[in-house]
């Protein structure tokens, strides 16, 4: 990336709202200084752009822990690019002109990472279930990406940190802003081994379309997204959205069938657009390369009767309970021969499965486990 390319993007944002497909999918196909030239010749954007001084912009930034990261640097993260191939939604869309980060983290560190996204008004269920899946993934050494919101976001947020991982906030506000003011002292240690990330220009208010806009990258910048609960109209559905046109890892966190918190999160499982995980482990085993974190299929604890033959079971299902039986009783119950049923009994008995006494054969403890 040449400076003047450079300086050129950050004048650009200054102009343009973050995220506008028009603008970004030219500054993709023809460079972003050939698309200020041309703006430049336009009586109501040329005077504003002319004003703009792109050094001073990027000094004033770097006072205040920023840096300007754009596509060619080595730090710029590469699945940003497969945004030019994702179409627009609601004229949304397109690579960014560039990233403000503040924070030690490379952005080019994020090739494995998670996406934890949802409700704002999480429940104490959705919340601790971020917590935990963001957690786990964490102590795999992946990255967790979220939106410092309220929430689902918060939560997962404090899940890689209790960790002791870093995590990156994707903000709608700059980057040396915070969104809600409430979460400034979570921002901050985010930034303090992680990293603050927004497209919205220093200095940028958090604007409803700058959310949507946002969501996009926050898709875009990691392996998979998983959603914890959101709502038929979730702003985290959005982010799914982007998921699935970027050929990410769409998963989802079920919850109870009657909450409306989760009927988002069980539309996207129920058509097959994400995939259903209830764990960190399971979310691992999703992003992993094939035949890592394998998990063993879930099963219940084995029983003392797993072990029986086809007569044996046949036979202990006749036993009674409290009162006892003969040979020849339970031998006429399951139509086999007195011989066979006794013999078989006795291979019972052997087992602990079944016990004589003076009224007859009855079943045993370990029969009812």
């Amino acid at each position: 990336m040449t400076e003047p390319d450079r300086l050129a993007r950050v004048a650009l944002g200054r102009i343009a709202e973050p995220g506008r497909a028009a603008l970004l999918d030219a500054v993709t196909s023809f460079g972003a200084a050939a698309v200020l030239e041309q703006l430049l010749e336009d009586a109501t954007l040329g005077p504003r752009l002319a004003e703009i001084d792109s050094v001073r912009e990027l000094e004033v930034a770097a006072r205040s822990g920023l840096r300007f990261v754009v596509p060619g640097d080595d730090e710029w993260p590469e699945g940003l690019d497969d945004l030019a191939g994702a179409g627009s939604v609601q004229e949304r869309g397109g690579v960014p002109l560039g990233l403000w980060v503040r924070g030690p983290l490379r952005l080019d560190a994020l090739g494995g990472a998670l996406a934890v996204v949802g409700s704002r008004s999480a429940t104490t269920y959705g919340a601790d279930l971020a917590r935990d899946v963001a957690g786990e993934v964490a102590e795999a050494a992946r990255i967790v990406v979220s939106g410092a919101a309220y929430g689902i976001d918060q939560a997962a947020h404090r899940g890689a940190i209790s960790a002791g991982a870093p995590t990156v906030a994707v903000l709608a506000c700059g980057a040396d802003r915070v969104y809600p003011k409430e979460h400034t002292a979570l921002v901050a240690r985010i930034a303090d081994d992680g990293a603050v990330v927004s497209e919205t220009v220093p200095g940028g208010a958090a604007m409803r379309v700058r959310f949507l806009s946002r969501n996009r990258l926050i898709a875009a910048l990691t392996r998979g997204t998983v959603v914890v609960e959101a709502a038929l109209r979730s702003g985290a559905l959005n982010t799914a959205n982007w998921a699935g046109r970027l050929n990410r890892h769409l998963m989802g966190v079920p919850g109870p069938v009657t909450s409306a918190s989760s009927a988002g999160v069980h539309q996207l499982v129920r058509t097959g657009a994400a995939t259903l995980v209830t764990s960190g482990a399971e979310v691992l085993e999703v992003l992993s390369p094939a035949g890592e974190h394998l998990l063993s299929i879930p099963r219940g604890r084995d029983r003392a009767r797993d072990a029986l033959t086809e007569r044996q079971r046949l036979v202990l299902d006749a036993v009674p309970v409290a009162r006892g039986a003969t040979s020849s009783s339970i031998a006429r119950l399951v139509g086999l021969s007195a011989e066979r049923a006794h013999g078989t009994l006795l291979e019972l008995e052997m087992r602990g499965m079944v016990e004589l006494d003076e009224a007859g054969w009855r079943l045993a403890a370990l029969a009812h486990e």
